[in-house]
C-alpha cells in the first residue's frame, strides 16, 4: 500500500520586537511571552499525532517555537538551513511609520520590481529551497508525520508553489498567522491535500507583520 505522510509547516510565534524593526535573519530576536504560549499551543494542537521528525530554521525564534514540540514527541530538533527566513535588504530597519524606509527616496529603487522581489531573495528561490526541505522531511518521516518550523514568507511561497499559484502576491492576504500550521499531505510521492490550522487564532494582518522578514 502507498504510505501517507504529512509534513506540517509551523510558523514561529510572536517575537519580542519593541523597536518594530524588520528583523529578517538577524540574531537575537526571541519569542515574546505571547509567542512562547503560541509554541505551546502548537505542540498541544499536534499532540497525539504520529510525528517522527522535527526540523527547524536556525533562527532563534524558530528554535524556541520548536522546543515544546521536541519535548512533546521526544525528538531532537534537526536544524535545516533551507527553512530560514527570506533574505531582505531592509532587515534591521523600520519599514513603515516614522523613519521607515518606505519614506526615504534612497530606498525606492529597492521597490522597482515587486514581482521578483527586488528588495530581497527571489520568490522562486525561496519556494524551491522550502520544497526541497519539505521533501526531505517527507522522506525521513515516510508513513508518519513531520514538523518543520519556519517563517511566514517561506511557508507562503511553498504553499503557492505546490498549489500552482503565482509566487508574487498581496502580502496583506497571506493565510499564515503567527503559530499557524500549514500541512502538506502526501500519498507516496504525490501531494494530495493542503490543510491549514490556527492553534492560537488569527493574528492581526498589520503591514509590519506581513512584510518579508517576518
Amino acid at each position: 500500500m502507498t504510505a501517507t505522510t504529512t509534513v506540517h509547516l509551523l510558523r514561529h510565534g510572536e517575537v519580542y520586537n519593541p523597536e518594530k524593526v524588520l528583523y529578517g535573519r538577524l540574531p537575537g530576536f526571541r519569542l515574546s511571552e505571547a509567542g512562547r504560549q503560541m509554541a505551546v499551543n502548537a505542540a498541544a494542537h499536534l499532540a497525539g499525532r504520529d510525528v517522527s521528525y522535527l526540523a527547524s530554521s536556525p533562527l532563534q525564534r524558530a528554535l524556541e517555537t520548536a522546543a515544546p514540540l521536541s519535548a512533546e514527541f521526544g525528538l531532537e530538533i534537526a536544524v535545516d538551513e533551507r527553512l530560514v527566513e527570506a533574505a531582505n535588504a531592509f532587515q534591521g530597519k523600520r519599514v513603515t511609520g516614522q523613519g521607515g524606509v518606505l519614506k526615504r527616496p534612497s530606498s525606492w529603487p529597492r521597490y522597482r520590481n515587486p514581482f521578483r522581489p527586488s528588495w530581497g531573495e527571489p520568490y522562486r528561490q525561496v519556494a524551491q529551497r522550502m520544497y526541497a526541505a519539505a521533501l526531505r522531511a517527507r522522506d525521513l518521516a515516510e508513513g508518519h508525520e513531520a514538523v518543520c518550523v519556519s517563517h511566514q514568507l517561506p511557508i507562503v511561497c511553498l504553499r503557492r508553489f505546490v498549489e500552482g499559484q503565482r509566487l508574487w502576491h498581496d502580502p496583506r492576504k497571506r493565510q499564515c498567522s503567527l503559530g499557524s500550521v500549514t500541512s502538506l499531505v502526501f500519498r507516496g510521492d504525490d501531494l494530495v491535500e493542503v490543510q491549514y490550522a490556527e492553534p492560537s487564532g488569527t493574528t492581526p494582518n498589520a503591514i509590519a507583520d506581513q512584510r518579508p522578514g517576518r
